[in-house]
């Protein structure tokens, strides 16, 4: 699956009970690929190719990394604490995540 497609199911699995009353900027800069952001506002996602001017939180990790947390294969926090993840901005965001898109 390609990087595009893993943020295409991230998109298709968004929960927007999740999201009432949020207004938030997800950045994924993607080592081995391109960086995406996603955009949660009152209870809609959107995912954009490239940066964002101010993101909430950005995340770093390689296409593999994703994919492996998208599927649930991996935990983000253990990726994170592996040093396979690591985040800028504010990271209580990161943990909303899983809620949010439904992971695993």
């Amino acid at each position: 699956m390609s990087v595009q497609q893993t943020f295409e199911k991230m998109e298709q699995n968004f929960n927007p009970d999740a999201a009432a009353g949020m207004d938030l900027v997800f950045q994924f800069n993607i080592e081995d690929d391109k960086t995406y952001h996603l955009v949660v506002k009152d209870g809609t996602c959107k995912l954009h190719e490239g940066e964002h001017e101010d993101p909430s939180v950005t995340l770093i990790m390689n296409s593999e990394t994703l994919q492996g947390i998208v599927s649930g294969e991996t935990d983000g926090m253990q990726a994170f604490m592996a040093g396979q993840l690591r985040a800028e901005g504010d990271m209580m965001l990161a943990t909303k995540l899983g809620e949010l898109f439904n992971m695993g």
